[in-house]
């Protein structure tokens, strides 16, 4: 069996705890590689490296680190099908969708690519006699990235190029349940020509985050996961001192009118609601149709595609969805949709105990399509991260933009419609973070941002794009003023440019 060891330093290290853990595939539910797992040393060792590395790198010129971004999307897009194999043996989502995961990916490198030209500064002359100013942007340091399992390649991704492109080193603490593309990232890196110790992985479970907290030469830490550990890292990062952004969990709703297409709208809930397995932190997991006309047409149109849901490992070329990712979480989500029937929503299709001949082991289940939901159902209130769609319908427009308005997550929405005024007051209205109109999953593009609000972020600042730039450096003025033979004296008040 493989075992999946530490870079630090340029260098596959099985670090120092002795500690390992099963990697599975979650199509067979059968152990394919061990994970050696850190926490202080390991973090520790990997700060070292990082910090020693940061004098020449954030010395290289701009320009020097967008070649190798440039490098980078060379071998990605060359590499490309070797990486989503790669996703998908450990996650288990089909093959096409770990594609996807790929391309969005490399819209950040590309972005990072563009780097000479975002990092430059601000100049302005004669603020007083003789007296010039310039803004500039600078490198934080050592920064940190703790990335989640359902995009193993993806949200690193989404990290690391902006990081290392603004000058800073990294360190990446990926998931232990799919750990391989972390060391195939630093892979592609190191191929593209990064140098030793500017990027380096520690794998690990909440002793490596602890760590990575914890430790005084972090600068930074970027992270993507569920709220109540975006909450912990956040809360216990800025105590340290340190700079925090934490994307949190989602409950993302997408009212369709009855003036929407609606054959289009139950498209675009198939694939937002189910691809991925409904691993998504941007999936559409309720549908709220406005009144029961619209809502008993949605649902006739739903069901049997959800019942048809071609499910199968990622080999299987015709598969639109796969496994789950543990039998930890194919039970929790199990049990969340017992939960919903119990407190009264209707079972249109029930994906619990699922069984793929041939792949009895596997971490299987069936698409499910719940109706009747009410915004007082467990079912609706968490976060279920599997392939469930949840149908609460709406008396009024009004009451599904107050229902969206006032749920704790706020990361993604959209609404299904052919009315502009109402596409536009919905737009202006809705308290999320990211809209679509007509479109189900509205991730933004590698040179916009993403970020959502309420519980699904802590920080200030977005992930990727502009808000990267400034997340990842700091701004620093210089005020500068040369002899010109003239002496005013002492200035014992507040210094003014007039």
């Amino acid at each position: 069996m493989t075992i999946i060891e530490h870079i630090i330093g340029g260098q596959n290290t099985p670090g120092a705890s002795g500690e390992t853990q099963n990697v599975y595939n979650p199509a067979t539910g059968e152990a394919i590689h061990q994970v050696v797992l850190g926490a202080e040393a390991e973090i520790n060792a990997a700060v070292r490296a990082a910090k020693d590395a940061f004098p020449a790198w954030s010395g290289t010129s701009p320009a020097k680190r967008a070649a190798i971004m440039f490098a980078l999307r060379g071998v990605m897009t060359r590499r490309a099908d070797e990486i989503a194999r790669t996703i998908s043996a450990e996650h288990g989502k089909t093959h096409d969708d770990a594609l996807g995961e790929v391309a969005r990916a490399l819209e950040v490198v590309e972005y990072a690519c563009g780097i000479p030209d975002k990092l430059k500064g601000d100049f302005s002359r004669e603020v007083g006699p003789g007296i010039d100013t310039c803004a500039e942007r600078q490198a934080l340091g050592v920064v940190a990235g703790i990335t989640p399992f359902n995009f193993p390649a993806m949200v690193p991704l989404w990290m690391i190029p902006m990081a290392l492109a603004c000058g800073n080193t990294f360190v990446l603490k990926p998931s232990e349940r799919d750990p391989s593309s972390a060391n195939l990232i630093y892979d592609l890196f190191r191929e593209a020509g990064l140098p030793d110790g500017v990027l380096n992985v520690v794998h690990g479970g909440k002793q490596a985050v602890d760590a990575v907290i914890a430790h005084p030469n972090i600068q930074a830490i970027s992270f993507v996961g569920s709220t109540p550990i975006a909450h912990y890292i956040y809360s216990n990062g800025c105590a340290a001192g340190k700079r925090v952004q934490a994307l949190g969990g989602a409950k993302n709703h997408m009212i369709i009118l009855p003036d929407a297409d609606i054959d289009q709208a139950a498209d675009a809930l198939m694939g937002a609601g189910f691809g991925s397995a409904g691993e998504r932190c941007m999936a559409i997991s309720v549908a709220v149709p406005v009144g029961e006309e619209t809502a008993n047409r949605l649902v006739e149109k739903l069901t049997p595609m959800v019942r048809a849901l071609k499910i199968g490992p990622s080999t299987d070329t015709d598969a639109e969805m796969g496994p789950v990712i543990t039998k930890e979480a194919k039970d929790r989500i199990e049990n969340l949709i017992s939960a919903g029937e119990g407190e009264g929503a209707e079972v249109l299709v029930d994906g619990r105990g699922y069984n793929l001949q041939g792949y009895e082991g596997g971490f299987w289940v069936g698409g499910t399509l719940l109706d009747r939901v009410t915004e007082d159902m467990t079912v609706y209130k968490q976060e279920i991260f599997g392939p469930v769609l949840s149908v609460l319908r709406a008396d009024s427009y009004d009451t599904a933009v107050e229902l969206i308005n006032k749920h704790q997550y706020g990361n993604g929405t959209a609404i299904f419609t052919r009315d502009g005024d109402a596409a536009r007051d919905f737009a202006k209205r809705i308290q999320v973070g990211m809209v679509g109109i007509n479109v189900p999953i509205p991730v933004p593009v590698g040179y916009h941002s993403f970020g959502g609000w309420k519980q699904s972020i802590f920080g200030a600042h977005g992930i990727y794009g502009p808000e990267a730039i400034h997340f990842y450096t700091r701004l620093k003025t210089v005020t500068s003023r040369w002899p010109t033979g003239i002496r005013s004296g002492a200035e014992f008040t507040f210094p003014s440019m007039g």
